[in-house]
């Protein structure tokens, strides 16, 4: 199996997530939300005008990653990492914010994940002696949007799959996942099902297997 680099293989997530975005907003418009880390440089490449990204610290109509010669402190995503504005960019506080989110007034939200189940469970908040400083707005995410796309790299530091038949971590979301998204495939979850949606080029079927510990269908 041919491997790629962590910074390529975070960049084909994100791509492929604002793809399949970008191809939901020809029905009509998107608010759509992004977590920490990898999900946050979708925004780097959606293309659509009827998508709006909103971000949990009060921000709606977040636009791509700031140039360095563009960058304000004062306008971060929230993983304050400098961003543009789109046409419309719109501001509230983070009650009204997490309202919109709570309120189901959120299309989809894409965040991060250690571990998905093929039971649609989500674990990604805390592993073990973790410093972390608690949930955040993940819970009310996973409950609150009406799809839930997970962006991950399929294998931990130490090489395991972060697909896996049960989770071992504390859950975030109990059957919420609606689609995992890595660098090597794309998976759904249908009729309590884990399926195959796509994968990537430079993998086969049978090392795809090889590194995902969960099970999957094949349509």
């Amino acid at each position: 199996m041919q491997t790629i680099s962590e910074q390529e293989a975070k960049e084909r997530i994100a791509r492929t997530i604002a793809r399949h975005f970008d191809q939901e907003a020809e029905a009509g418009r998107l608010f759509i939300n992004l977590g920490v880390g990898i999900p946050t440089m979708v925004a780097n490449y959606v293309t659509s005008p009827r998508i709006y990204v909103q971000a949990e610290n009060g921000m709606l109509g977040v636009g791509c990653a700031a140039p360095e010669d563009r960058q304000d402190h004062d306008l971060i995503n929230a993983g304050r990492a400098c961003v543009t504005e789109t046409p419309g960019c719109s501001y509230l506080d983070s009650a009204a914010s997490f309202g919109m989110i709570r309120g189901g007034h959120v299309d989809a939200t894409v965040i991060g994940a250690f571990e998905v189940d093929q039971d649609a469970n989500i674990a990604n908040w805390i592993i073990p002696n973790g410093k972390q400083l608690g949930v955040g707005g993940a819970m009310d995410l996973v409950s609150g949007a009406r799809e839930v796309v997970i962006a991950m790299q399929h294998l931990s530091k130490t090489g395991k799959s972060k697909l896996v038949r049960k989770c071992s971590l504390p859950i975030t979301g109990i059957g919420e996942a609606d689609m995992v998204v890595t660098e090597y495939a794309v998976f759904v979850f249908e009729h309590n099902q884990l399926i195959l949606r796509e994968t990537a080029p430079e993998i086969t079927l049978e090392e795809l297997r090889s590194i995902t510990e969960a099970d999957f269908i094949v349509p």
